[in-house]
């Protein structure tokens, strides 16, 4: 057991804690007979991965925050699961040059286990000291929801990848197609995909492995590391598979491909990007199974509902929808032009790219080398005889013009913008050269949104709010300035096996629907800026997307923390 005298020294040479500070802390630890760690831990006196250091450096040992780690596949595979919870280890590092393999543990001492491993493993072991807890979720997570055993399987169906320069796929087709264990890794990459829930996978060269990461709830986790001799081949298979030139690596390229079958079919987007170390990949999933989200399953509620529900039964106008990339504006826009979607309705998309094919509607994809850009595709579209318009994007002079005119002239107009707030939409149409009065013809709202990560189900617990939490809510949460009425409990996820221990599952939508009134139109005529039309839509009931937003936390969907993350 550490001593608590050097431990302190520790913490004083880092500068967390000064001496005198140190020698209370020692007496406390004499006379309570608790843990220093406990007694830092509990006057929040250093981080925890900070004490973790301190400790390792008192043992001369390393240290590893595991949960920050991504888990090799070849390591994890080597301990199995009951060894590694009965002795609170889990391998996490191979470097296959100098044979050796980096375990999480608690006692990094133990010479017994660290001899009876590197019999057992062929390898040389070097502990790395973690926390009791990090190992035991590590554990739980990599055995059960990662893919590494399955990869790992692959790649011991044939070893002499790991240990040769692989053959130059780009002029051997047949043999990167027919190489088994390659098309096993990738099949088992887009099965976790599945079902994880994932939205991308990112498989990224680095100048010692391939890195594999999934953006899961929005947040991208680093799942898999694969030896670097296998890049190459990995890439060259999913070029094969999404139509892409395979000698070609100078320029980005893009494809696409499909996987699954019935229920579980999704069309896969792909992109490569040349990096210093190799083709980098990004794959966009784009789930066709469960059909699209209603407005109200997308996170629209109560009045924000109704005054989108209102502005979609207009004949005419300009709805636009606001967001940074990955808020989820297609999403909305296909839940609303599925609800507007009738026989007797000519509804016609300018896209880049077509993310979801819907029948009934003509989907156009622009293609700038071509000629077909958003600008001439909407010129084309006014003689098609169509009653609504969805413009992927308002990007320049030109398109604005054109879609305000289509708007008046008669036609429900659906657009997307990057803006950060509803109201900064409108002086950005201006700066687009859109003339203020026309735009208080034509505009009916905007709606600006991000998505923000759901409580997990299956691990949602309560708790009581803190002072700080009942002061924000208490600010922010005013009907005509009188606070509402608050609940005692708030909730969260406390992690599990469902949540990947993350106590998020899922997302949901938060919104801010700014409705065109008549003191708006004529602060647009006015040239007002955002604040002033965000002020007066406030005045006139307007929720912003934090008031959204904290209203769902109230309700039980989402966190505090979260919201503030995405509308701080």
């Amino acid at each position: 057991m550490l001593s608590p005298k050097i431990y302190l020294s520790a913490l004083v040479e880092r500068g967390y804690i000064d001496a005198n500070l140190s020698e209370k802390l020692e007496l406390e630890a004499l006379q309570s007979h608790e843990e220093i760690e406990t007694i830092i831990l509990k006057y929040n006196l250093a981080p925890k991965d900070a004490l973790l250091e301190a400790k390792a450096r008192c043992l001369n040992v390393p240290s590893v925050v595991i949960d920050k780690v991504a888990v090799n596949p070849q390591a994890l595979s080597l301990i199995p699961k009951m060894l590694a919870i009965r002795h609170s280890i889990l391998g996490f590092k191979i470097n296959e040059e100098q044979h050796i393999i980096s375990v999480a543990t608690t006692d990094p001492l133990n010479l017994n286990l660290q001899n009876f491993l590197e019999q057992k493993t062929g390898y040389h072991i070097e502990f790395c000291l973690a926390y009791p807890e990090d190992i035991e979720k590590a554990i739980a997570t990599s055995y059960s929801q990662s893919f590494a055993p399955e990869v790992s399987q692959a790649l011991e169906e044939n070893k002499e990848i790991l240990h040769k320069t692989l053959p130059d796929t780009s002029k051997d087709t047949n043999k990167t197609a027919d190489d088994s264990p390659i098309i096993k890794i990738v099949d088992t990459i887009m099965d976790f995909a599945s079902q994880s829930r994932a939205s991308d996978i990112h498989i990224e060269p680095q100048q010692t492995q391939t890195r594999v990461r999934y953006r899961i709830d929005g947040i991208l986790q680093e799942k898999l590391s694969l030896p670097t001799s296998l890049h190459e081949s990995l890439v060259s298979r999913l070029k094969i598979m999404s139509g892409l030139k395979l000698d070609e690596r100078r320029i980005p390229q893009d494809g696409r491909f499909s996987i699954g079958s019935g229920k579980t079919e999704a069309d896969i987007r792909v992109s490569t990007l040349p990096t210093v170390y190799g083709e980098k990949i990004v794959m966009r999933l784009l789930r066709k199974s469960g059909g699209l989200p209603t407005l109200s399953e997308i996170g629209l509620h109560h009045g924000n509902l109704h005054t989108v529900q209102d502005a979609i039964s207009r004949p005419y106008g300009i709805i636009l929808v606001t967001g940074p990339t990955g808020s989820g504006k297609t999403t909305t826009l296909y839940s609303i032009l599925t609800m507007l979607n009738k026989p007797s309705t000519n509804i016609m998309t300018l896209e880049d790219p077509v993310e979801y094919q819907i029948n009934g509607i003509n989907q156009v994809q622009i293609n700038p080398q071509a000629g077909l850009t958003f600008a001439s595709g909407l010129r084309s579209f006014l003689r098609q005889d169509p009653n609504i318009i969805l413009i992927g994007e308002i990007r320049d002079t030109e398109t604005t013009q054109l879609a305000v005119q289509a708007a008046l002239t008669g036609h429900l107009v659906f657009a997307t913008l990057h803006t950060n707030s509803a109201a900064t939409a409108i002086p950005r149409l201006t700066d687009l050269g859109a003339e203020p009065f026309l735009i208080s013809s034509a505009l009916i709202c905007t709606v600006a949104q991000r998505i923000a990560r759901q409580i997990c189900p299956h691990c949602k617990i309560s708790y009581t709010p803190s002072i700080e939490e009942m002061e924000l809510l208490n600010n922010e949460l005013r009907v005509n300035r009188e606070p509402l009425q608050l609940p005692n409990l708030l909730y969260k996820g406390s992690g599990c096996e469902q949540c990947d221990h993350t106590g998020y599952y899922g997302r949901i939508g938060i919104f801010e629907v700014l409705s065109m009134s008549a003191k708006i139109n004529q602060l647009i005529i006015q040239h007002a800026s955002a604040g002033e039309i965000e002020r007066q839509a406030r005045n006139e009931g307007m929720i912003t997307m934090r008031q959204d937003g904290l209203l769902k936390a109230v309700s039980g969907l989402t966190t505090i923390e979260e919201i503030l993350r995405l509308t701080q």
